[in-house]
């Protein structure tokens, strides 16, 4: 077992052998948005398939001997090819009942087979670790028996909001963007005045927004205007001006970064790691390891972890904990634009770095779109990367870390539809690691135009 895995066991378990059923939810954030109100617009109702499949990145966080919840099995090649680089994955578990639209975590409580398993996992002393907890995944520990390895659903919720991020921010005492908390239509007015006499454009973000859903950016006056009459006409005609947003200034950048620390039970804190964010349109596009921070703006961080790490134990919270941060053009860290008190994407790279990166090496955390005209195989993909795959004796590969999500909007299209592989990709340096990208790039253009699969 990786030393990453047996930290976070320890720490959320007390036993860093702790057999662990992984259940990766990543659409926790819109479970816990359902009791607040955001910008007006249209809503995203039930779950991405494609943002459900990332599920499987789950494969490579737990151990041969752990347990991970799935909608469907992996791939057998998947499997074999995982197995081959001495990542083996966790057993499969899957529901035998799957309602069309139901989350993998409602398919789990309607499956009595598989609760009935999972009761016996939970006698025996196993932990559920969801990505995040809401009240499903609370309900499956409670009717199984299995510990939960992190907070209650309620603290989850709390913690997780950017409104308590800005707050307890604040309340630290550590450099904060400047902005405001709005839980009403009048405070959003009242915050959209002070930070465009400030600045030249301010960010509204949802309480639980997520990876560009619920963001939105004004330059200007008149978009700001646009923006009150919306929420305004939405509040007559609701009888309510409730709100939950953050507004902020939107500040000049070099680079996004995200780290992360654990909140153990006993309320130590153990700081894991920072990368560098990439993202688009406030999309998040994957990571870049390690970042160009230097040593003193990392003790920063790791400083900054302490703080929140208290801070959130004191309010009932333990689990990890992944934080987006900011290096700005002046070079200053503002370590805190919102705290995701759950695993994120960058948690689920952890063993599969530590196991085949090389001291002084890069890595870089990506996923390609692709845009097919029917499935493809994971034999398809493996061999048209030949040549490029990670070993254990070459420095510079990929790893194919998630194949599911390559095919997850196949069924329910009509015609062309959008896939993603998600990969990490290995080299001794920056400059190979940019060769090693492209030439990735070009031999998946050449199979999707091989195929019929033009992208």
């Amino acid at each position: 077992m990786s030393s990453y895995l047996r930290t976070m066991k320890e720490s959320v378990s007390g036993d860093p052998n702790a057999v662990f059923v992984f259940l990766c939810n990543f659409e926790v954030e819109r479970r816990w948005a359902q009791n607040y109100t955001g910008l007006p617009g249209p809503q995203v109702s039930g779950s991405d398939e494609t943002v459900q499949r990332l599920e499987e990145l789950g494969a490579l966080l737990g151990a041969e001997g752990d347990y991970l919840l799935l909608r469907s099995p992996l791939d057998p090649g998947f499997r074999a090819y995982a197995e081959g680089l001495g990542l083996a994955p966790p057993t499969e578990l899957v529901p035998e009942n799957f309602p069309e639209g139901a989350s993998t975590s409602a398919a789990v409580l309607g499956s009595p087979v598989l609760l009935d398993r999972l009761r016996a996992l939970g006698r025996a002393g196993a932990h559920l670790m969801p990505m995040g907890t809401s009240a499903d995944e609370q309900k499956i520990a409670e009717i199984t028996g299995l510990r939960l390895a992190g907070a209650d659903a309620d603290r989850a919720e709390k913690v997780n909001s950017k409104i308590y991020s800005r707050r307890i921010t604040e309340q630290l005492g550590l450099r904060t963007i400047p902005g405001a908390c709005c839980e009403s239509v009048d405070e959003l007015a009242r915050a959209l005045d002070t930070g465009l006499a400030a600045a030249p454009a301010v960010i509204v973000k949802e309480a639980y927004g997520v990876s560009g859903r619920g963001l939105i950016v004004l330059r200007g006056r008149t978009q700001a205007d646009r923006l009150l009459r919306m929420v305004r006409r939405r509040a007559e005609r609701t009888g309510s001006d409730r709100l939950d947003v953050v507004v902020e200034h939107f500040l000049p950048k070099r680079a996004d970064l995200n780290y992360q620390f654990t909140v153990g039970r006993d309320g130590g804190v153990h700081f894991d790691f920072v990368k560098e964010a990439l993202t688009e349109n406030g999309i998040h596009k994957g990571h870049l390891m390690p970042s160009r921070l230097d040593r003193e703006q990392i003790a920063d961080l790791e400083k900054t972890s302490l703080a929140l790490g208290r801070r959130l134990f004191e309010d009932g919270f333990f689990g990890v904990v992944g934080v987006d941060a900011l290096l700005g053009e002046d070079s200053l860290v503002y370590p805190v634009l919102e705290i995701n008190a759950r695993l994120n994407m960058s948690s689920y790279q952890g063993r599969a770095t530590e196991a085949l990166s090389r001291p002084g090496g890069v890595v870089l955390a990506k996923h390609y779109p692709l845009r097919l005209e029917r499935p493809l195989t994971f034999t398809e993909i493996h061999e048209a990367l030949q040549g490029f795959h990670r070993t254990g004796t070459e420095d510079t590969g990929i790893l194919l870390t998630c194949f599911a999500t390559v095919n997850a909007q196949a069924a329910a299209a009509t015609g062309p539809f959008d896939g993603r592989l998600y990969t990490l990709l290995f080299a001794p340096d920056r400059e190979r690691l940019g060769k090693l990208d492209h030439g990735v790039t070009e031999r998946l253009d050449a199979l999707t135009a091989r195929k019929g699969n033009p992208r």
